[in-house]
């Protein structure tokens, strides 16, 4: 008879409930620390921590230069100090690339010009291409002023669109941020 019982318990139900218990795969990987991330920017420099609240108005503000509002108020910045005074300031942030989030350092030099990104943490089982440094360099050397766009001044990666989309999209709002934040004088 197919429905054979060991012990009170139906074969046929077996297989479903041990699918059901089986742990999910895990595709998490944490690459970098903020701390490494910010140490390897900006060697040797030292780092304070500052908490920035953005004021009604700078938040309609970049809400307009953005098109899309902030997915937050406050933020908190790590400014690179050195013997010649600030040095950039690395700002840490997530995203959502296809399904989980991806967090990402910008270090952005006094200018406001973007100095690298890094990927710390990476959830997404696919689209582990954004990592390479060759993608991450695109963004090297521009600011505020460029388009920063998936398209325009950023390629794609098929397979991981999503992923480089919204890490792209990130980036720009970091560096709207950090320039916002120099022509207001927080930056000091």
């Amino acid at each position: 008879m197919a429905w054979r019982r060991m012990r009170g318990i139906t074969w046929s139900l077996m297989a479903p409930a041990a699918v059901i218990s089986a742990p999910a795969p895990a595709f998490a990987v944490d690459y970098l620390t903020a701390e490494q991330a910010q140490a390897k920017m900006f060697a040797g420099a030292a780092f304070e921590v500052r908490q920035v609240a953005l004021t009604p108005e700078l938040q309609s503000a970049l809400a307009r230069r953005l098109g899309a509002p902030l997915h937050r108020t406050s933020w908190s910045l790590r400014l690179a100090r050195g013997g010649a005074g600030l040095l950039g300031v690395v700002v840490v942030d997530d995203v959502i690339g296809k399904f989980e989030r991806i967090t990402y350092a910008v270090g952005v030099g006094p200018d406001a010009v973007i100095r690298d990104v890094e990927i710390l943490s990476y959830r997404e089982s696919h689209g582990q291409e954004i990592l390479l440094p060759a993608w991450r360099r695109q963004f090297v050397g521009k600011s505020a002023a460029a388009p920063i766009e998936v398209g325009k001044d950023i390629a794609s990666i098929s397979g991981a669109t999503l992923s480089c989309t919204h890490v792209t999209e990130g980036v720009r709002r970091i560096a709207a941020l950090v320039e916002a934040l120099r022509a207001a004088g927080e930056l000091r």
